[in-house]
């Protein structure tokens, strides 16, 4: 039982990747990196299983690398979820405040925030989140913890994010065979943005960026709270497909290539710089200019930026990102994306690696670990002590009310 409390398994289940951070528990409430899993996503498109064993056999690579680098075997994680099934929407809920004096108790926050999550959902969904994001009492808004304040009525503002069942329970059934339990889940967004983002920026009014193999994930925080989610069905994986077709090379050559060579501004690229690019069928390799792979990239990264624009335009927070955008996640890392989403956002751009993590911290500063570290990190700051069953609906609710207690008071 103590090495459960003592570990926390982050893990996160990608189109292109699946990678599993185990975190130690200090006594003095930090978090240390002792082992880390990478291993190649097969089974998984954009959040979604496609098939089955060959998930199952991705997952467990990556949970066995992990447990020989942490030297401690895994038996519980928390899983990070994404995909185009999770939709986000704001709620609000509101209740007369009951008891002595009318003075606002816990209990009358929990009735609130039920009754914000009171909402028809279409069948098939779930409710994965429930996020307070700021109290009003007695039309006195902007109220943080309101437990204590008197007052006769009490109303929340609330961000639920929903998911498919269907395509919750498959991937927790293939984690489930890989030997492990799903002691938790946690949206994409919701874990970088732990990772990554400062309280200043959250503060101040910041959009997160998560570009995947398979999907873009969005999240805007403002005055410190989750306000916006969204996920855009593009990624890392088209600009692979996109140098496959356009230099006619194998897929698996195609991502080598875009790794070593890519660049999404064809501006920043050497007039005279070549590079090797493999053919198909047995044909000789042929050298290119690599103005011309940029030129490939460019078209697709500034369609995924202008997607997000509108999307941040749509739901009406392109005046508020006073923090600029944090871009996150393996698409990231392609050379010229922040210099190519400054000039489409005309906003402060940085890439967001994972921060406030110690121990193996130099081995997981890449923005393809911002999702582990932050499940990881998001286990830790919402701590569920008593676990039942693998990812079972009493886990979730505990954990849920537990993350909104634990922000509040």
């Amino acid at each position: 039982m103590a090495r459960r409390e003592q570990y926390i398994v982050g893990l996160d289940v990608g189109t292109s990747t699946v990678a599993c951070v185990v975190g130690e528990s200090l006594e003095d409430g930090s978090l240390n990196v002792v082992g880390i899993g990478v291993s190649e996503s097969r089974g998984i498109k954009r959040g979604v299983v496609v098939n089955l064993e060959a998930a199952v056999d991705s997952i467990k690579k990556a949970i066995e690398e992990a447990e020989l680098m942490a030297g401690i075997e895994i038996d519980l994680v928390h899983l990070a979820l994404s995909g185009p099934h999770i939709k986000g929407f704001n709620s609000r809920g509101v209740v007369a405040v009951a008891g002595k004096n009318r003075e606002v108790t816990r209990d009358d926050v929990r009735r609130a925030i039920d009754a914000a999550k009171a909402v028809a959902l279409p069948t098939g969904r779930e409710i994965l989140h429930v996020l307070p994001q700021d109290f009003v009492v007695d039309e006195q808004d902007g109220i943080g913890a309101p437990e204590g304040m008197t007052g006769a009525r009490l109303e929340v503002n609330v961000h639920v994010v929903t998911g498919a069942m269907s395509s919750t329970q498959n991937i927790v059934a293939c984690v489930n065979r890989a030997g492990v339990q799903v002691t938790d889940t946690v949206i994409e967004q919701l874990a970088a943005a732990e990772a990554v983002l400062t309280p200043d920026e959250k503060e101040l009014g910041v959009a997160l960026v998560d570009i995947g193999g398979g999907t873009v994930d969005l999240a805007i925080y403002e005055r410190g709270h989750l306000w916006h989610t969204a996920v855009v069905a593009v990624g890392g994986d088209h600009f692979t497909s996109d140098i496959a077709v356009g230099l006619r090379t194998p897929i698996p050559d195609a991502e080598k290539v875009k790794r070593k060579s890519g660049c999404a501004l064809s501006s920043m690229v050497d007039e005279d710089a070549t590079i090797e690019v493999a053919s198909v069928g047995g044909r000789k390799p042929r050298l290119m200019a690599r103005r011309i792979l940029s030129e490939i990239l460019q078209p697709r990264a500034e369609e995924i930026f202008h997607l997000i624009w509108d999307e941040i335009r749509r739901a009406g927070y392109e005046k508020s990102l006073n923090s600029g955008i944090v871009l996150t996640g393996g698409g990231a890392i392609l050379e010229g994306m922040p210099e190519i989403a400054e000039q489409i956002f005309d906003l402060p751009i940085r890439r967001g690696t994972p921060i406030g993590v110690g121990g193996l911290a130099d081995h997981i500063s890449s923005p393809v670990f911002a999702t582990p570290v932050g499940v990881a990190l998001y286990a830790h700051r919402n701590r569920v002590p008593d676990v039942r069953g693998a990812g079972g609906a009493f886990s979730r609710v505990v954990s849920q009310l537990r993350s909104i207690f634990k922000e509040f008071f």
